[in-house]
């Protein structure tokens, strides 16, 4: 079977991985974890002890967690696509360091923000402490990125790379928040997120996230369950 990326909805951050599958244009496979329905199955802890996602299940192997390393994994399967460069190479290390700030410090400043979206019972100064936060710890990372997008056709330079894919399942998160008008507080990542979003790969995974059933380039090979799997999670399959 092909390779597996476990997504999770809503608003996961594993949609940057499934903008890359579609830009790399290799067969793949979809399993849909929803993260707010608990407890998830306990079948994933095989796939990822922490239960989280994303995670990917390459065709022989053990799964592999955290979006930067599944995203320089994909990224060194075809370095045809110029999605990601050879290891030791400057490219490579402008790439992993742009991969790193947006998966650590740009997701991070999100945090206060989801835990005020999925805590219940908060008083109304400890949401609004949580909204504001967020929301300065977002302006400080858009600031940044808006500066680089201002002389940038895409984060890396001329060409997109496996950061875009990333950038844009996460920056679409200060929208979903309705932090700030972003095509007059930050135009360059406004920019940047709209033609993202004109992608046929970004639309691919917005309709899977919507649950419908889009055939993108032709290479996703469908979804299929973690009990389908199974047998590949198994201890004697994950050790061969």
């Amino acid at each position: 079977m092909e390779p597996v990326l476990f997504y999770g909805v809503p608003q996961g951050c594993s949609f940057g991985s499934i903008v890359a599958l579609e830009w790399q244009g290799q067969p793949y496979r979809l399993c849909r974890i929803e993260m707010m329905e608990h407890p998830w199955d306990a079948l994933y802890a095989k796939v990822n002890p922490l239960f989280q996602t994303p995670a990917l299940l390459p065709e022989d192997g053990e799964p592999l967690a955290e979006s930067l390393a599944i995203l320089q994994h994909l990224a060194a399967r075809d370095l045809e696509t110029r999605l990601g460069f050879e290891q030791g190479s400057r490219e490579f290390d402008r790439l992993n360091q742009m991969l790193a700030y947006l998966n650590t410090d740009f997701f991070s400043s999100f945090n206060p923000l989801w835990w005020l979206y999925e805590t219940q019972g908060l008083s109304g100064v400890e949401q609004e402490v949580l909204r504001r936060l967020g929301r300065e710890k977002v302006a400080e990372g858009c600031a940044y990125l808006d500066g680089l997008l201002a002389e940038r056709e895409w984060l890396l330079g001329d060409e997109r790379s496996m950061a875009d894919a990333y950038f844009v399942g996460i920056a679409r998160w200060a929208e979903y928040h309705r932090l700030f008008d972003l095509k007059s507080d930050y135009p360059n990542l406004a920019r940047h997120l709209a033609k993202l979003r004109d992608d046929p790969a970004v639309q691919f995974a917005e309709a899977i996230e919507r649950g419908e059933q889009p055939k993108g380039k032709g290479h996703f090979r469908g979804h299929v369950t973690l009990k389908e799997l199974e047998s590949r999670l198994a201890p004697e399959a994950l050790s061969a």
